[in-house]
């Protein structure tokens, strides 16, 4: 994996950031922002990961249908 992770200004030595995975980088984040605006997401209630998975499944159809 690559680290997209934008340059602080005050640095001197600044690293080359590529744009196109930054947005991706952004999308997904945003993504789960969404996604941790349903109450059972955010602090996992489920007890199994399988149970999580559905609630997180059925949170995304939901943001879709919106």
């Amino acid at each position: 994996a690559l680290a997209v992770i934008p340059n602080n200004p005050s640095r001197a030595l600044k690293y080359p950031l590529d744009k196109h995975l930054s947005a991706q980088r952004h999308l997904v984040e945003c993504c789960f922002s969404k996604l941790k605006q349903f109450r059972r997401v955010a602090p996992r209630f489920e007890k199994t990961a399988r149970n999580y998975r559905a609630v997180v499944t059925l949170a995304a159809i939901v943001l879709c249908m919106r």
